[in-house]
């Protein structure tokens, strides 16, 4: 299985970006699916995590900004960023697990530059 995502860039600040994880190779329905993200200097963050049946939770530094889906016949996440602040610059990496805790598969990262 390999996860792509896509989908980052350079926005101002209160601006929005749409992040998308496609996976190929299997279907990964029965997989929960998350956002991290790493900042330059800092360690790997949880952003959100959704489940196989759709439930969502959220990092209290993103909640009301951000909506996290999935489409399981595209076999696509995604992470809709709305009123992104320069905080929120990072790459952003997608995953997708069958027990948490355990990450069974890691996307490649896309960058997310928010300017002030």
């Amino acid at each position: 299985v390999q996860l792509q995502a896509s989908g980052g860039g350079l926005v101002q600040a209160g601006g929005s970006l749409r992040l998308s994880c496609a996976a190929s190779g299997s279907t990964l329905n029965r997989y929960a699916m998350a956002w991290y993200r790493q900042a330059p200097g800092k360690q790997r963050e949880w952003v959100a995590i959704v489940s196989s049946g759709g439930t969502t939770v959220y990092a209290d530094s993103v909640k009301g900004r951000f909506a996290i889906s999935r489409d399981n016949a595209k076999n696509t996440m995604y992470l809709q960023m709305n009123s992104l602040k320069p905080e929120d610059t990072a790459v952003y990496y997608c995953e997708a697990h069958r027990s948490l805790g355990r990450p069974d598969y890691w996307g490649q990262g896309t960058l997310v530059t928010v300017s002030s």
